[in-house]
């Protein structure tokens, strides 16, 4: 294929865990034309150094429309660009300037200057909202937000602007996807029972290049984005393995340490709508194990095992459904607890 029949496509959010195997896939692949919009970091610059001569790197702010004036001439765009928790949770703000204006501004900008572009939008199981009691999800079901959730607010505002968009377009709910995640305060707003569906960062991105060349049995419509059944179990079982993992020991938190209500997750029951399109799937639950065990070291675990409490205790302190528990405030209480 020479360069001139080659496919333009944009990728926003290649910095990301999932925007970051997107970016590695489509270089291997050597038939597309790339260019990438993202912040100018420390962390981004360094990522993207090994692929300077494989992409166009467009530097900028995408909530900022003449910082995308540079993009131009797209056959395909894959929008990952977001604010996501913990921080869309804490500064809801600047999750919504990011995720529903900036997300607006790419589409007008597409809209002037590649009309014709495929639109490929990353959404979130979290716009089903709490299916603790209703655990198997379809695209057709309500989209309830639980309360407080920013970030999926963002999320079904932006769809609906790229519904309502001249652009051709495709959305994909993400599952949990889980690679390079970081213990914190948010793995307490999770209840125990929740039942959980990942997905691994590069079988997600797998969907997204390979939607390239499906748009025609994409257009137009939205899919939940999950591993299936190989990648499912419930979230108190996902936190003993990974505490296994890592060299923590049991699960012991106290009483009140999750919450009981007001998150997301649940297994997607009509996963093999996209799966058969895109064929994405290569990975299990017990391949995520396994990559997470493989980058934890000996030497760390063993450190782990041996700090364990004090981890635990400073883990504990982090948790906002045990501090409303302690401190009896009834608001946050009535908020995370039934």
């Amino acid at each position: 294929m020479n360069r001139m029949e080659r496919k333009n496509i944009l990728l926003t959010g290649a910095s990301g865990t999932v925007g970051f195997e997107v970016l590695k896939q489509l270089v291997e692949k050597d038939r597309y034309n790339i260019t990438v919009f993202d912040q100018k970091t420390k962390n981004s610059v360094e990522k993207f150094l090994p692929f300077k001569n494989d992409v166009r790197l467009i530097y900028g702010d995408i909530t900022n429309p003449e910082d995308l004036k540079a993009i131009e001439h797209i056959d395909v765009a894959i929008h990952l660009a977001a604010i996501i928790p913990p921080l869309a949770d804490e500064a809801p703000e600047l999750a919504h300037k990011v995720n529903v204006e900036g997300t607006l501004n790419l589409i007008q900008q597409l809209e002037n200057q590649s009309p014709k572009v495929f639109f490929m939008y990353s959404s979130s199981i979290s716009v089903y909202g709490d299916r603790i009691d209703n655990p198997y999800i379809e695209v057709g079901d309500p989209l309830i937000p639980s309360e407080g959730d920013a970030y999926a607010v963002t999320k079904i505002e932006s769809e609906r602007n790229v519904q309502k968009s001249a652009l051709d377009w495709t959305i994909f709910r993400l599952a949990a996807i889980m690679g390079n995640h970081k213990m914190s305060k948010l793995m307490f707003h999770q209840p125990l029972d929740t039942a959980l569906e990942i997905a691994t960062p590069r079988d997600t991105a797998r969907a997204f290049v390979n939607g390239i060349e499906k748009q025609d049995q994409l257009s137009k419509h939205i899919f939940n984005l999950g591993g299936g059944e190989s990648c499912r179990m419930t979230y108190d079982q996902f936190l003993e393995r990974s505490f296994e993992i890592f060299g923590l020991g049991e699960l012991d938190f106290p009483e009140k340490a999750f919450a009981d209500k007001n998150f997301h997750c649940g297994y997607y029951k009509d996963g093999m709508d996209l799966e058969k399109i895109v064929n994405f799937r290569q990975d299990t639950i017990e391949d995520y194990f396994e990559m997470e065990a493989s980058k934890v070291s000996t030497l760390k675990k063993t450190a782990a095992s041996i700090f364990q409490k004090p981890v635990k205790w400073y883990l504990l302190k982090q948790s906002e459904p045990y501090q409303a528990y302690k401190e009896k405030d009834q608001k946050a209480m009535k908020h995370y607890f039934n």
